[in-house]
């Protein structure tokens, strides 16, 4: 049995490692995922030169969630680049979550299923909060307002329009933030924060920035 699904990536409005509270929006960038479930009782992600740990868990726990016993092989190609803030682990967990789903023939409500990637990227430790923001964001498209610390969604709005994406050439991976250097600007991320449920979102990220 096999299942496909996508997701878009996401971009910050307010990064919410400083305060818990977490801001992002939709873009069109996609990473695709395919999981195909067969008996051999172990789940391996098949992605050449990439850390596999976040898919494999994704998969893992929505077949813990139905009771199955099934292993998996776990595929997926990206439009985006990874560690270049768009959100490249969120978007692999829920395309992965959703593929699953789809394998099994069973559905969830999105945003249960986004919590499942969650989950699987704060066990695995490519996260500090948990980026709900940015797994909403991705999933739902538009913009969102989260408490991450709280896995509670405060705001979501749709938007479009064009936007312009200046991807550093360097990684730089949430997991190496300075957490305590970045919460002694909560101060600030709390107006931030202000700004962004008032859905002033340029405002927001300009001073998020």
């Amino acid at each position: 049995m096999k299942g496909y699904a996508w997701a878009n990536g996401a971009a910050t409005i307010l990064n919410a490692v400083a305060n818990w509270k977490g801001s992002a929006f939709g873009i069109e960038l996609k990473t695709t995922a395919e999981v195909e479930l067969n008996k051999s009782g172990c789940i391996k992600g098949d992605v050449p030169g990439m850390d596999t740990r976040l898919i494999e868990r994704c998969a893992q726990l929505v077949l813990e969630r139905f009771g199955c016993k099934y292993g998996a092989t776990v595929r997926t190609w990206s439009e985006i680049p990874v560690a270049g803030g768009l959100k490249s682990s969120s978007t692999a967990a829920n395309a992965v979550v959703l593929a699953t789903l789809d394998a099994l023939d069973e559905d969830l409500d999105r945003i249960e299923a986004t919590k499942i990637g969650v989950q699987a990227a704060r066990e695995v430790g490519v996260t500090i909060t948990g980026a709900l923001d940015d797994a909403l964001a991705s999933m739902l498209g538009g913009v969102v307002v989260t408490d991450n610390r709280e896995m509670a969604l405060l705001k979501h709005e749709e938007l479009s329009g064009s936007v312009m994406l200046l991807v550093p050439d360097r990684k730089l991976f949430s997991r190496d933030t300075n957490v305590e250097r970045s919460r002694l600007i909560a101060p600030l991320a709390d107006v931030v924060f202000e700004l962004a449920m008032r859905g002033d979102w340029g405002r927001a990220m300009t001073l998020n920035g």
